[in-house]
């Protein structure tokens, strides 16, 4: 999330829009971060966990939306950083995302093929910038010493319209 966030280089005046959100984890994080946050998910019941954990926070700047992306993204304003989490309609999020001059972009994908498929859209959209594949292990005990265990590898895609910098 760190790194994640770092990508994004939010400012205060921002509006930032987390798409996929899910439980609201990177909605959350950024939102002391930012002028408001809008969150959309696919399920219901992600969007109702999101607004409970901002409800519990204390975040007043969050809005949650069930529905799709795409379209929610259409119906707002101006839009200045985005996280893609999910990655449903993945090539059209992006397209609308750099129509609007976007100025940053980050998309996670545990996937080789959904990391590919942003990195070439973003490239033909022309808001690409780089790839970083993250990786992180835990250490667990082992008889009497200490192993690491991997977890499951992120590769996080940013980018946004240069001239918007």
């Amino acid at each position: 999330m760190a790194i994640v966030l770092f990508k994004l280089g939010l400012r205060e005046s921002d509006i930032f829009v987390d798409i996929g959100c899910g439980t609201g984890k990177i909605s959350i994080n950024a939102a002391p971060l930012v002028q408001r946050v809008y969150g959309v998910d696919m399920r219901i019941e992600a969007v109702n966990h999101a607004r409970e954990f901002a409800a519990r926070e204390g975040v007043g700047n969050a809005e949650f939306v069930c529905g799709d992306a795409g379209d929610f993204i259409e119906t707002i304003g101006p839009v200045d950083a985005a996280f893609v989490g999910g990655s449903k309609d993945l090539e059209r999020v992006l397209a609308i995302l750099a129509g609007k001059g976007v100025r940053s972009v980050v998309v996670n994908a545990v996937l080789l093929e959904t990391a590919y498929r942003a990195m070439q859209e973003m490239k033909r959209l022309g808001i690409y910038r780089e790839a970083t594949h993250v990786s992180v292990s835990r250490s667990h005990p082992l008889g009497r010493g200490t192993i690491f265990r991997p977890l499951d590898p992120i590769y996080i895609i940013s980018g946004g319209c240069a001239k918007c910098l």
